[in-house]
């Protein structure tokens, strides 16, 4: 049930969040779940249906239910022989698109797949509860998505009157990769296997090696960068350079150095210029690439690097129609605790996917060095105090670090006992360093592409793709086809 007062909310948050940068902490606003690729044509899509789920899968005396939204696509199905392809759905808006696009639909193409694609709860439109107060989200976690997936499966199997020959496969990209890999698992007897992408299985508080992927990947400009970010560091020193500062990367407020979380999140907000250019470097997805952002930061001929790095600023901020950069430390901690289904940043994902970092995985990508190209100034306390601050006391640096602690132990992190399953990672993808890329267990295959990005082989494959990523969708295929003779 929505309030009126969210609908202010929503109103009063929107431009805000239009003005802040809309790749943040490895995430898009409009992660992977959205469009696969803009196409020429348009597709008739499948419409939306809906599933009775349970709100709490582990409590059998909470009766209460909730509408879980999923996808379907019969067009390719063989009912007698043919294998069940599950898309799980991740910490975004579940797209219809995904089920008429996507390497996995020429999978199912193949071998007469019927797909489904799950929406997260708390995400999109699948709303279990009337708000997102801290409360509320208490119902939202991993474990229980796996548990969401497993019932699906359980009643699909009915619906569709399916056999033991039509085999479910789960597919997902980033964290629902890591679902896909431990819904094989967790639950052997209702997953036949598992296409793991880019999904990160090792929770880590302090994710310092997703920056470091980020300098191996600009490594061609790197000086320059560090450069630029020093030279930012000068200009907050003077009255006159802060007001420079203001102007050059149409910051929303004026730079008051006294205030180090206002700092500390107008750095982590430039470092994501990189971050978001490396992580989906020459995917479909991607308008920018690092040879690009690359060029113009070792073009002397545009002024000294804090110039170049307050271009790329401008690029990005006309990327996404915003007015200006806002870094404010308490703005964006108050957008964060609207707990409307309607305020901004719950339309988004943020405030839930952050609440899974602070509950789970930590995963937060820090700068605490002067030595390191993005400076000292984003250390692991200013995330873990974002926690507290957006839902509360009870959430604390050693309440994360236990947290991380325990999802490790619960799904046995990077050394997993999952069968059947592959795991996808791509050099380029800062989230590989906490992914499976090798393994020993002829049971357990791995894929590391050479000089691809976050979800890579996931998309609509292209004439320009890289030799070495279309020969990763075949490995994927044999497989699948693999999969299915066993």
């Amino acid at each position: 049930m929505v309030k009126i007062r969210g609908l202010l909310v929503f109103c009063a948050t929107l431009g805000v969040l239009e003005a802040r940068r809309s790749f943040w902490r490895g995430k898009s606003f409009h992660e992977f779940y959205g469009d696969p690729i803009n196409r020429p044509w348009r597709q008739p899509l499948p419409p939306e249906e809906w599933f009775e789920q349970q709100l709490d899968p582990f409590d059998s005396t909470n009766n209460e239910t909730w509408k879980q939204r999923y996808f379907s696509n019969k067009d390719y199905f063989r009912p007698e022989d043919g294998p069940v392809f599950l898309m799980i759905g991740g910490e975004g808006t579940a797209s219809p698109r995904w089920m008429v696009e996507g390497a996995w639909i020429h999978y199912a193409k193949e071998f007469g797949a019927l797909c489904f694609q799950l929406e997260h709860r708390f995400y999109g439109k699948s709303h279990p509860t009337p708000g997102v107060t801290t409360d509320d989200l208490m119902y939202l976690s991993s474990e229980v998505a796996l548990a969401d997936l497993s019932y699906f499966i359980v009643e699909m199997n009915k619906k569709y009157n399916l056999n033991p020959a039509n085999r479910w496969i789960a597919f997902g990209g980033s964290y629902p990769g890591s679902l896909a890999a431990w819904l094989r698992e967790k639950y052997p007897h209702l997953v036949h296997g598992a296409v793991s992408s880019s999904g990160p299985l090792l929770a880590k508080v302090d994710f310092r090696e997703y920056y470091n992927t980020v300098t191996e990947a600009i490594a061609e400009c790197r000086n320059s960068v560090k450069d630029s970010i020093k030279q930012v560091e000068l200009q907050l020193r003077t009255e006159l350079g802060r007001h420079a500062l203001k102007d050059q990367f149409h910051l929303c407020d004026p730079l008051d150095t006294s205030n180090e979380l206002d700092v500390a999140n107008l750095f982590e907000n430039l470092a994501s210029i990189f971050a978001g250019v490396v992580q989906y470097n020459k995917t479909p997805r991607s308008k920018h690439n690092v040879d690009e952002f690359c060029g113009i930061m070792n073009d002397q001929s545009k002024g000294p690097p804090v110039n170049r790095l307050a271009m790329l600023n401008k690029i990005i901020l006309e990327d996404e129609s915003s007015p200006c950069l806002d870094f404010k430390y308490d703005k964006m901690i108050s957008d964060l605790q609207a707990t409307s289904w309607l305020a901004a940043e719950v339309v988004n994902g943020t405030r839930q996917w952050i609440f899974q970092t602070c509950m789970e995985f930590g995963f937060y990508q820090t700068s605490d060095s002067p030595s390191l190209v993005f400076g000292d100034r984003f250390p692991v306390d200013f995330f873990t105090r974002q926690c507290t601050d957006i839902y509360g006391d009870r959430f604390t640096k050693t309440s994360i670090e236990k947290s991380a602690h325990n999802i490790n132990i619960q799904y046995g992190a990077l050394d997993t006992k999952a069968t059947n399953v592959i795991y996808v990672h791509g050099t380029v993808d800062p989230w590989h360093t906490l992914g499976l890329t090798e393994s020993n267990d002829v049971g357990v295959k791995t894929i590391l592409i050479q000089g691809t990005a976050h979800c890579a082989n996931m998309y609509e494959p292209r004439d320009e793709d890289l030799p070495q990523l279309k020969q990763a969708r075949l490995k994927i295929k044999n497989f699948i086809a693999e999969l299915l003779r066993n």
